[in-house]
């Protein structure tokens, strides 16, 4: 599928004002933003386990995912994580096209479902902000402007408190909030830093962040094809495009397109979706709404604009769940599950134990054999635990020369020790030993290791 770029514009950047009207899909991207800023705002302070439910903190390297903690050891996951993520991303784009950024993505909930929002309710519908706008600096535009703003200011404050509470903790945030600015100076600042971010972006850069900072965009072009299911303009039905005539109440000529312009003025990145699709198409479905909405009042079937594949709409094809589409919903639901079966799995303790280099077995007082070796335990949990390495067979002996003693949260112990076997027990130059990592008591890991003594004739 081509995407058709938007043509370059040598004036200043054209301020977009979009109409704002209520429809089916609307209303469905209300209730889901209803629920995203539920979760978002309470996301770090639910617990799972005592652990918060998301936290990247990239300072002391520690991540905890839906209760899970992750440390750098587990640098492997975060590859696997970042493979299955690209895969999907490109696999789901190829399917649905830029739904993603329509619906989900954090930057057009923010911007269209509540600073939108906030903007229309003071300052009135598209047609008003623009003559407000445009006109001289009134007692009302100063009073209105500067509620705007404050409120503005107020929103990416809470933003950037939740944000910040997501890279420290909530506990560290509350801290911040309710003890002495110089104890925290530099969390108040960062929290400042935040706000003032995320106010520009959402008070002058807006739609630019769709459509010139974000990648997915531009990379969009190259990942659509004649398959893949977007927001598009059936332009077979609608054209040619006539204006209704209201003496007869029919179209002249036949399109179904009253070219009202109606679908443009709801755009929030001012593109005319009747010009094929384009990268800044977020597919936010706000003119699906608008012109369902015309085809009802002149009595005509909806979806003139839908989500639509090319082939669909060159072949009369409905929108339907095509093969290729479950195939790939199926392959990122295996990969989501594989991914989510190494985190939930995974052992909040390593061991690793490697027999010393170069060094053969050596004999001992009282007919015992022995061989050193060298380990390390790894705690990946986030308390602090006190470990003991113990052979499973109860024949084999070990004998510290470095106790491992207490690991804290997130770190690692190297020992070292010896294992000793009776020369009367070993029968082959090698014998495989399995060792159990225990804590509290309880095995939580076990681990085999090879064991070198002369065999017994």
């Amino acid at each position: 599928m081509d995407v058709q770029p938007k043509p370059k514009e040598t004036e200043k950047r054209r301020w977009i004002y979009p109409l704002i009207r209520k429809g089916q899909l609307y209303n469905w991207r209300s209730r889901i933003s209803y629920a995203y800023l539920a979760l978002f705002f309470a996301g770090p302070f639910i617990r799972i386990g005592g652990q918060p439910l998301l936290l990247l903190n990239f300072v002391d390297r520690q991540f905890v995912i839906l209760g899970q903690v992750f440390w750098p050891q587990d640098i492997f996951l975060f590859v696997l994580a970042s493979l299955v993520f690209i895969v999907c991303v490109v696999l789901f784009t190829i399917a649905y096209g830029r739904i993603f950024c329509g619906w989900v993505c954090p930057q057009t909930i923010f911007m269209e479902m509540y600073f939108r929002k906030i903007e229309q309710w003071i300052e009135g519908d598209a047609n008003k902000q623009k003559k407000l706008d445009a006109g001289t600096w009134t007692t009302n535009k100063i009073l209105k402007k500067a509620i705007k703003h404050i409120l503005f200011l107020l929103f990416s404050f809470l933003i950037a408190n939740t944000f910040l509470a997501y890279i420290i903790g909530s506990v560290a945030l509350i801290k911040i909030i309710t003890e002495s600015v110089q104890l925290h100076w530099a969390g108040f600042f960062s929290i400042w830093v935040f706000t003032l971010i995320f106010y520009i972006i959402y008070s002058r850069i807006r739609e630019l962040v769709c459509t010139v900072i974000c990648p997915y965009g531009r990379l969009q072009g190259v990942m659509l094809d004649k398959d893949t299911l977007v927001v598009a303009y059936d332009e077979i039905r609608g054209e040619p495009r006539g204006k209704l005539n209201k003496s007869t109440d029919t179209l002249q000529p036949k399109g179904d397109c009253v070219d009202c312009g109606l679908c443009v003025q709801v755009c929030p990145t001012g593109i005319d979706i009747r010009q094929g699709t384009q990268m800044e198409c977020v597919n936010c479905t706000a003119c699906i709404d608008v012109c369902n909405d015309v085809m009802a009042k002149i009595h005509k079937p909806p979806e003139l604009i839908g989500f639509y594949s090319e082939n669909m709409i060159r072949n009369r094809q409905r929108p339907t769940f095509t093969t290729r589409m479950m195939g790939y919903s199926v392959i990122i639901a295996v990969m989501m599950t594989v991914l989510c079966y190494f985190i939930f799995s995974r052992a909040d303790m390593d061991l690793t134990i490697m027999r010393s280099a170069g060094m053969l077995y050596q004999k001992q007082t009282g007919g015992l054999i022995s061989n050193i070796y060298n380990a390390e335990v790894i705690n990946k949990s986030s308390t602090v635990r006190s470990i003991l390495i113990s052979p499973a067979d109860s024949a084999v002996k070990v004998k510290y020369i470095q106790q491992p003693g207490k690991i804290n949260a997130g770190s690692s112990v190297k020992t070292v020790f010896f294992l000793l076997i009776r020369a009367s027990d070993i029968h082959a130059p090698k014998t495989e030993i399995k060792i159990n990592l225990l804590f509290n008591n309880k095995i939580i890991q076990t681990v085999s290791t090879t064991f070198v003594g002369p065999p017994n004739d």
